[in-house]
């Protein structure tokens, strides 16, 4: 089941990106008075078409699902010999070249106005999130050197407000990229008698850090982690160890073994840690201090044992719905796409000199994992992985290689500087070279894919 839902999230979420992309191109190509004969979803043999419209255009399924295309009347392509001088005026060739621009910068355009839109839907509808509350930080950590303690609330990154833990992990993505401090805005507890809250702005370096260390929890390893509620037991189980050793619903656990424990995280992660081994709990019962001692049960879990009490604790983050009005939700997702756009750049442009590994470059094996990750998840985890591949779509298609969108207007843009069109010649060597590049990706896109699948 899961397997079938992983194919059809993919395919919904490819076919949907293919359709925007190529309907991009069909209508600036009409807009420009173009002649359009074929509009496919997909490559190679055509496997289902019909035509209508006024111009008869063929609208066809292809075998390969991978992509698509939308077929113009072009003197390159087709013989146009003792065609009528009007659909001469609509060969593709014969428009200026800033109309040829337009028509092939359309598609890409496409996929990022579809990002724009999926993203300002989701902002103005609200995405239930973890507030940006810190943990506990350890010491010897970057975050502790910037002076964060734990308990923080982060209330803004370098000048720019937040609302959400995932606004906070993507701010301090691209700290790291572009290898510069991150200013935190911060809201604090007050210790004092008047209560409260403090506010308070810190740097946190990102020195440590290098472009590798985002394929893993970048975050943590700056000695951020989400806050977790304090460690109060939830329901205790009959006859469990904990039930035994005297512990009750409710009861807040605040040390172990004489060490503080700081959350409900905290406290699991030491039970685990200590199977078979007595245990002395400190803690507070309706306003009363306790301690009781507690032996977990050794049980075995991935070829290892770990210790249960057998209780609940509750871990759940502190949460917020935040949304945004129409307007401002629109804004918001035209920044988060261009900020998206460049950060794909720079990692690309990272690959080539070698900062960034190439295993970062996945293919469709990988898409279609995360494809049905998101969308067990929920649609909103759906539509926002579609907003992001949508992007990628749209920035590898604007590179200058021949054969994809951005390797046109690259000759187009040459033709504005010089006058004339690139020689046939040239344009023949280098669309050769340009599908060469485009192989060599896929392979090493697929070999990632594979090592990813056995490994």
């Amino acid at each position: 089941m899961a397997f079938l839902q992983t194919i059809l999230a993919f395919v919904v979420a490819l076919g949907s990106l293919v359709i925007v992309h190529e309907l991009g191109h069909y209508w600036v190509a009409r807009l420009c008075g173009v002649k359009v004969l074929r509009f496919s979803v997909g490559m190679g043999k055509i496997v289902f078409s019909r035509r209508f419209g006024p111009d008869q255009t063929e609208w066809a399924i292809s075998i390969l699902p991978l992509g698509g295309y939308v077929k113009m009347l072009d003197a390159r392509e087709q013989n146009v010999t003792g065609m009528s001088p009007q659909d001469l005026k609509r060969e593709f060739t014969s428009q200026s070249v800033w109309r040829r621009m337009a028509i092939v910068a359309a598609g890409p355009l496409a996929n990022f106005l579809l990002a724009i839109l999926l993203f300002a839907g989701l902002y103005s509808y609200g995405m239930p999130e973890p507030t940006p509350k810190i943990r506990a930080v350890q010491e010897q950590t970057a975050a502790y050197q910037a002076g964060l303690r734990g308990g923080e609330l982060i209330t803004a990154v370098n000048g720019e407000p937040i609302q959400i833990w995932s606004e906070l992990r993507w701010k301090v993505l691209q700290g790291v990229v572009d290898k510069t401090a991150v200013k935190l805005d911060v809201q604090r507890p007050n210790p004092g008698p008047s209560g409260g809250n403090l506010l308070d702005s810190l740097s946190l370096s990102v020195d440590g850090l290098t472009t590798k260390d985002l394929e893993g929890d970048y975050l943590g390893k700056l000695g951020i982690a989400l806050a977790r509620p304090k460690a109060v037991l939830g329901k205790v189980m009959p006859d469990g160890p904990a039930m035994q050793a005297g512990l009750r619903e409710g009861d807040l656990i605040t040390a172990i073994n004489g060490e503080p424990i700081s959350d409900g995280l905290a406290f699991v992660e030491r039970v685990r840690a200590a199977p078979g081994e007595s245990l002395s709990l400190d803690g507070l019962r309706n306003g009363n201090s306790f301690t009781l001692n507690v032996t977990p049960e050794a049980q075995q879990a991935n070829g290892a044992a770990i210790g249960l009490i057998k209780v609940e604790v509750p871990l759940a983050p502190e949460m917020i719905v935040a949304s945004s009005p129409p307007l401002q939700a629109l804004v918001k997702g035209a920044k988060r796409t261009w900020d998206s756009s460049m950060l794909t750049l720079k990692m690309l442009g990272k690959m080539v000199i070698g900062e960034v590994s190439w295993k970062n470059i996945t293919g469709p094996i990988t898409i279609a994992d995360y494809a049905g990750q998101t969308a067990r998840i929920g649609v909103i985890s759906y539509l926002s992985f579609i907003a992001l591949i949508s992007i990628s779509l749209g920035v590898m298609n604007l590179l200058p290689i021949p054969v994809l969108d951005g390797g046109l207007l690259l000759y187009y843009s040459l033709e504005v500087l010089t006058g004339r069109p690139i020689p046939e010649r040239v344009g023949a060597i280098a669309q050769r070279a340009g599908i060469g590049i485009l192989m060599t990706l896929m392979i090493v896109a697929m070999f990632n894919d594979i090592v990813r699948l056995i490994f």
